[in-house]
């Protein structure tokens, strides 16, 4: 039988949240709570890539997917449920 060392359970564990915040960031009824979800999946997936070594992807993933596609998704909520609200 083989034996499971820390570091596999790491990966076992942070790609079983990885799976969960997708799946929760789908089922989500607020489009704000979802881009949050979203931004800790980024955040997960930052930590894997960092995990296998590959630093340069895991920057990219940091600034890119957790940093400005968050802060774009929050802005166009913002924008377009004011604008929104204005109309009515």
């Amino acid at each position: 039988m083989p034996v499971i060392t820390g570091l596999e359970l790491s990966y076992f564990l942070i790609l079983g949240a990885l799976v969960v915040t997708a799946a929760a960031a789908v089922h989500m009824p607020g489009d704000l709570t979802a881009v949050i979800i979203l931004s800790v999946f980024s955040v997960l997936s930052t930590v894997v890539f960092a995990l296998l070594q590959a630093v340069d992807v895991a920057m990219a993933e940091a600034v890119i997917g957790a940093g400005f596609m968050t802060a774009l998704f929050v802005t166009a909520i913002g924008k377009t449920r004011r604008s929104a609200g204005g109309k009515r």
